[in-house]
């Protein structure tokens, strides 16, 4: 289903938008309490102070947007670290990043006592950070140097460790397990605006930069010789990719939990579309995760309705397949 016209390719990508846009619309809408299309048009140019009103303005709004962003981050985040590492598995959870960023949060909650949401998006951040630079480290180990299975396999060392010491961390203090439980399962039930507006400079910023270096990619995808060869200056394009991962995904695990697969899943379907152009594989992620998370938002309401399955379990439901026919195909990015 490779689309080759660049003018199919924009009304693929408007079609997407319009899809984010109409699931951000359901989300303002399905859920516990019953609402309508009429109710939700009220609440922003009638608000009257009901029950319906104030949930679909404080408490639905804020889970639909931040899905949006939270989803299109991971996606991105997993196209540009599939790209650098030439790996077809690589995303912010296989990789270590979410877990990482999630201990040094859970860290700071049950030894620290931190309860600031700027806070925790730096901790976040350095969790992230640290989690990268060690798998990179790891995976760099032997005479072969760096090779997409070594990394894949340093990743998910990275990913087991910190998870462990998160539970360890857990088991020991009650009280901070019942503060992040839910959050470490990967939820977006509860968050406020103020979760959203505390990261989005950053990962709005990051978003903005890695459509920027869309061309820088597509020419590093090439390898690193042809790269150098037609004057690309390799080492600041990789660090400028890394630091907008690192950006994204530790922003997205600040907001909303370590949420797996939508990194695999949404840059593998974008490549499926519109081919290995990255000029067009990252905003079709951008439309496409934030589809993704939000729809699986608003399945999460349902399952076991009146309570709800975090979000994050819903997309490891969906994801995992995925995963594992990514898996068995093998390491050969196509």
């Amino acid at each position: 289903m490779l689309i080759k016209s660049n003018k199919f390719k924009v009304a693929g990508l408007f079609a997407g938008f319009i899809l984010l846009l109409f699931l951000m619309c359901g989300s303002l809408i399905y859920g516990y309490t019953d609402t309508n299309w009429g109710m939700v048009y009220k609440a922003f140019t009638q608000f009257n102070g009901s029950n319906e009103h104030l949930i679909i303005q404080n408490v639905r709004l804020p889970r639909a947007l931040i899905a949006a962003v939270v989803g299109a981050s991971l996606a991105i985040a997993g196209a540009i670290m599939q790209a650098l590492t030439k790996n077809p598995l690589a995303s912010p959870s296989v990789f270590g990043i979410n877990a990482g960023a999630g201990f040094f949060i859970v860290v700071a909650v049950s030894l620290f006592y931190v309860d600031s949401l700027q806070a925790y998006t730096w901790i976040a951040f350095a969790g992230a950070a640290l989690t990268a630079f060690l798998v990179y480290f790891i995976g760099s180990f032997g005479r072969e140097g760096l090779t997409p299975m070594k990394l894949t396999l340093a990743g998910a060392a990275m990913a087991a460790l910190f998870s462990s010491l998160t539970q360890g961390l857990l088991v020991v203090n009650e009280s901070a397990f019942d503060q992040v439980l839910f959050w470490l399962a990967g939820s977006i039930q509860g968050r406020k605006m103020e979760s959203l507006t505390t990261v989005l400079p950053y990962v709005g910023t990051a978003i903005i930069l890695s459509m920027f270096l869309t061309k820088k990619i597509n020419v590093l995808t090439m390898g690193e010789d042809v790269a150098k060869g037609l004057g690309q200056r390799t080492g600041t394009v990789k660090l400028l990719a890394a630091i907008i991962v690192i950006v994204l995904g530790g922003g997205s695990v600040a907001v909303a939990g370590p949420i797996a697969f939508i990194g695999i899943v949404i840059p593998h379907f974008s490549r499926f579309l519109v081919g290995n152009d990255y000029r067009w594989i990252l905003p079709y992620c951008l439309v496409l995760g934030g589809s993704l998370l939000v729809l699986a938002d608003i399945l999460a309401r349902y399952i076991i309705m009146p309570e709800e399955v975090p979000v994050g379990v819903m997309t490891a439901f969906i994801g995992t397949p995925f995963f594992v026919y990514i898996a068995r195909r093998g390491f050969g990015q196509k």
